[in-house]
């Protein structure tokens, strides 16, 4: 049983993303917690719970109409979460504004687009490998730097048409926005950098397009004429850069991680008894790549899960404990198992906040790890599966490195 402790006190180092979340549900899947700075806030952990509040019109992501706390000037700039709420993109718009920022968005992201990248990602899976097998036979690498990283940010980036001069300096804004372990003046330095970063890239965009989506963005518009303004587009740029990053690197690294844990489990994947979309869907329930993300705000009183959430508090999704809910998955709730029939969850949100980008996502995920496996059939942890340390933030839910081995010869491609 979990000590009871409301509001929970969230551990900003992220050491324990899922005894965390446990401990967050013994106050009931919808309870009070308090940020870093002492900001009160709640927490919903029930997946039914999750369900309800993200398809309610009632909550919204805009900070500057309807976290009261803020619009008041109560929430100062030394907040360690400030970066939340000073992006200026879909989800931070609410009603009219995130349906045509979305709408303009959505335009530019479209499958027919995604499938197009198919021989691309490919391509890029295909280099990062061989790579790896130049690697000395018994070294040990760290998979998250060697595969997991550059794999979705070369995708991303090239998607968008970030050159590869610039993308280090462009994505680590988003790795430090997530990074809740930051003092308030490492936040402040990071949100400006990543901001004079962006607008510069913009304005080359503006002057030179190309074949790609910032390209795409500048040039979309909605039937009355309106456009993304050069805000709206540096804001949705910089979730686009991170979202297309960040996620995709922690659940590829999950998902070896948790096979390699689970060498029962990676024996009947290889036989054929269990195939590769149940092993993804089933790490995407167990081990939400997206741990608690920041804010949603009710627009009035809200009940849910039999708690009144009052007008202008923010909001976290905990979707790392949305997975794990026992009341949706049993008493196994925690526990890997690819077999299990009903492997529902909220990974990549759910109703007018859903990742647009899912199925670039999961076209990663189903290239980049039957690929990894193949090549490297003996790849194996370098260390203990309880040795490998967490990201260090309560927002993601990855790993700081995953050290493994190649363990001898590569298979060699096709």
């Amino acid at each position: 049983m979990e000590q009871l402790t409301c509001p929970h006190i969230i551990d900003r180092t992220g050491s324990d993303v899922h005894a965390e979340a446990a401990q967050i549900r013994a106050n009931g899947p919808v309870s009070q917690i308090e940020l870093p700075g002492g900001v009160l806030a709640w927490s919903i952990v029930g997946y039914e719970e999750a369900v309800q509040a993200l398809a309610d019109a009632r909550f919204s992501k805009d900070p500057r109409q309807h976290w009261t706390a803020f619009r008041d000037g109560r929430i100062g700039q030394d907040f360690p979460l400030i970066g939340w709420a000073l992006m200026d993109n879909m989800t931070t718009a609410y009603g009219a504004d995130h349906s045509r920022l979305r709408r303009l968005t959505a335009k530019a992201f479209t499958t027919r687009r995604v499938e197009a990248m198919r021989p691309r990602v490919r391509a890029i899976i295909d280099g990062l490998l061989e790579e790896l097998a130049a690697v000395e036979p018994g070294e040990v690498i760290d998979f998250k730097a060697r595969y997991a990283h550059p794999f979705p940010s070369r995708v991303i980036c090239e998607l968008f048409g970030v050159p590869e001069e610039r993308r280090a300096a462009m994505l680590r804004g988003g790795e430090l926005n997530v990074d809740t372990t930051l003092t308030p003046e490492e936040v402040a330095a990071n949100i400006e950098q990543w901001h004079t970063l962006m607008h510069q890239f913009v304005a080359d965009k503006r002057r030179e397009p190309g074949d790609d989506l910032t390209s795409d963005l500048l040039a979309a518009q909605e039937e009355d004429g309106s456009r993304l303004t050069d805000s709206e587009l540096v804001g949705t740029l910089f979730l686009l850069l991170a979202t297309g990053t960040e996620p995709v690197m922690n659940q590829l690294t999950n998902s070896v991680h948790v096979l390699l844990s689970h060498p029962e489990e990676l024996a009947r994947l290889r036989s054929g008894e269990i195939t590769w979309s149940q092993v993804i869907e089933e790490t995407l329930r167990m081990e939400a790549p997206v741990a608690h993300l920041p804010f949603r705000f009710p627009i009035e009183d809200v009940e849910v899960g039999g708690v009144v959430i009052p007008k202008g508090d923010p909001v976290l999704i905990g979707f790392a404990g949305i997975g794990r809910d026992p009341v949706k998955h049993g008493p196994t709730a925690s526990e890997f198992d690819p077999t299990r029939s009903d492997k529902s969850h909220l990974s990549f949100g759910y109703g007018i906040y859903r990742c647009i980008g899912m199925p670039l996502a999961m076209l990663e995920l189903e290239l980049a790890l039957p690929a990894l496996f193949e090549r490297f059939p003996g790849l194996e942890l370098a260390v203990k599966s309880e040795e490998v340390e967490p990201q260090g933030t309560f927002i993601m839910n990855g790993r700081k490195e995953l050290p493994v081995r190649l363990a001898g010869a590569a298979v060699q491609a096709a």
